[in-house]
């Protein structure tokens, strides 16, 4: 199946998106990219003009008249645009794939629960970027036992944090900590982000704790971290763990765990350079799962049928 898509938002990140779903083969097919500014104006505009790719200038008057030329459309804008825009995708029959603090619709991780809200949403949102990177680790151990409580840190390159992201850590820190327990299974999660300055730059880092119950099987869950990491992989080839998931008891972290113990791992995610720089880990892992989301609609006939996906 054939999912054709708009991308309304030319910017860095609607850029990086374009380059990846140029790039990865047939499953997604790019009809337009979208913004308000005269392609002269603008430089992703520019971009997919440059590489064949139809454009719009008009904002949301260029999906309404063009809305029958795609079925998928990757918001790329801000929260309160996707906001104003989000009910006009609907009455259109578009499904919208939210890269934006929206969250109008479910917090979406693919490899996690697209399967389950694909068929009853006409809306998903990406979460963030430290939610993307973390909450399938936190699956992956919460499959395997209860997770009482999960956290998550955060380290990005200072360069790769632009204003939106500085403007909104507490909606970050929220955002992510919410998708850790509504997506991730965790009973409690708590989310840190680390600017890092940094020269030469350095790639997305997260460390990921899980408070489990004693009886955990470490063997058991090192298999479903790393079965999780091969599935990521598959839409985010620069995604690693770097830490062998280990596990701590009372005596070694110095606190009392009421007999639990903390599955501790750590995960790398290098960009894969199209568009933006490869320490931009953060923001690769966004388009990437995006596009992620994408693919799997494009691969279950039922769904990609629904929104008249091509066979």
């Amino acid at each position: 199946m054939t999912v054709k898509a708009a991308i309304v938002g030319p910017g860095n990140i609607g850029t990086d998106l374009m380059y990846k779903i140029l790039a990865r083969g047939d499953a997604v097919e790019l009809e337009r990219m979208i913004g308000i500014f005269p392609v002269e104006e603008s430089e992703g505009l520019q971009a997919a003009v440059d590489e064949g790719v139809d454009v719009g200038t008009e904002g949301i008057d260029s999906v309404r008249e063009h809305a029958d030329e795609f079925d998928v459309v990757f918001e790329a804008t801000s929260a309160k645009v996707h906001s104003q825009n989000a009910p006009v995708y609907r009455d259109l029959g578009l499904f919208a794939i939210d890269l934006t603090p929206a969250a109008v619709g479910p917090y979406t991780v693919p490899v996690v629960n697209l399967d389950d809200v694909v068929h009853s949403e006409d809306n998903i949102n990406m979460v963030t970027c430290g939610g993307q990177a973390t909450i399938p680790m936190i699956h992956a151990v919460d499959r395997v036992i209860d997770v009482g409580y999960a956290e998550m840190v955060s380290t990005i390159a200072s360069k790769s944090a632009g204003p939106g992201t500085r403007h909104n850590i507490d909606e970050f820190t929220q955002t992510t900590s919410a998708g850790m327990e509504a997506v991730g299974g965790a009973d409690e999660g708590k989310a840190i982000i680390v600017l890092n300055p940094a020269e030469p730059p350095i790639m997305m880092r997260n460390t990921i704790y899980a408070m489990v119950p004693d009886t955990v099987d470490i063997a058991e869950v090192r298999d479903s971290i790393y079965d999780m990491e091969s599935e990521i992989q598959s839409y985010v080839p620069g995604y690693e763990v770097t830490l062998d998931p280990t596990v701590k008891g009372q005596d070694e972290v110095g606190f009392d765990l009421d007999g639990d113990v903390i599955v501790t791992t750590m995960i790398e995610v290098e960009g894969e350079g199209q568009h933006l720089p490869p320490y931009a880990g953060n923001l690769d892992i966004m388009t990437s799962a995006a596009l992620g989301a994408a693919e799997r609609i494009a691969a279950q006939p039922s769904a990609a049928g629904a929104l008249g996906g091509d066979d």
